[in-house]
């Protein structure tokens, strides 16, 4: 959530910069100034200043017409995979987890109207999507996502969630308010949350909660299966049980006691 920009200590160059260098992604991999300037909501003359700065700063390169991300800024994403101790821990899990189910496994947080992935394992039999750390996923029509916005008080999310960009990314995504607010209240009765082919034809994913001390959910754990393996009733009979005894794992490990 943004500070208010009137706050005295509230940096708004910093979170003009930050914007720039979070706007590149697998997509959007070399943009020129007005494609940043677009993306960030600012001035050409702004998104040329940052722009700059970052490269003089090591994390972007560029060619003098289009920027791109610099080796350098991988610092920051290493400096919160090593401070905060939930994805060094989940990793071993999600490791496990692909392994014995030849699928992929991931950890998601969420973060304004996406989930973001901060943990990702993928077995060799396992769906390519193009999936990292990093990756943000809609919440709205993501297994991960639903979970995740499952886990807010209902009004908050029912506020979040008419409030959000909601598009339909393929024929089977379910993405008016209403409907999406019904899957979520769903996923807070069954405990878990499903996407078929919602954002990408042909693949399956289920997700579920990890819950602190309090009961409140801090990220979800999902898996995901090709459609032609197996259908989604096949599916969560399959591997929602592992994906639970993961999930549990993680919060014993994370809040011991």
């Amino acid at each position: 959530m943004r500070k208010n920009s009137a706050d005295k200590d509230f940096v708004a160059s910093l979170q003009k910069g930050l914007e720039v260098l979070t706007c590149f992604g697998r997509q959007h991999s070399r943009l020129t100034v007005s494609e940043v300037a677009r993306l960030t909501a600012a001035s050409p003359a702004s998104a040329r200043r940052s722009l700059l700065t970052l490269q003089a700063l090591g994390y972007l390169d560029g060619d003098g017409k289009r920027f791109w991300m610099a080796a350098k800024s991988l610092l920051v994403a290493h400096s919160f995979l090593a401070s905060r101790p939930m994805p060094s821990i989940a990793q071993p899990l999600l490791d496990a987890l692909s392994e014995r189910t030849r699928e992929s496994a991931s950890l998601g947080t969420l973060q304004d109207d996406d989930a973001i992935i901060i943990g990702r394992s993928t077995a060799r039999r396992s769906l390519s999507t193009g999936l990292g750390i990093g990756s943000r996923l809609p919440a709205y029509c993501s297994a991960l996502g639903r979970v995740l916005l499952a886990g807010l008080a209902p009004e908050s999310a029912e506020t979040r969630v008419r409030s959000m960009a909601r598009d339909a990314l393929t024929p089977r995504t379910v993405f008016k308010a209403d409907e999406v607010l019904a899957l979520l209240a769903r996923c807070r009765a069954e405990g878990y949350a499903g996407n078929d082919g919602e954002l990408e034809i042909g693949v399956r994913s289920m997700a579920v909660p990890v819950r602190d001390r309090t009961g409140g959910t801090v990220a979800a754990m999902s898996i995901a299966v090709s459609a032609e393996r197996m259908a989604f009733a096949e599916f969560r009979e399959a591997f929602l049980p592992s994906l639970q005894k993961a999930r549990s794992t993680l919060e014993k490990r994370l809040y011991p006691g």
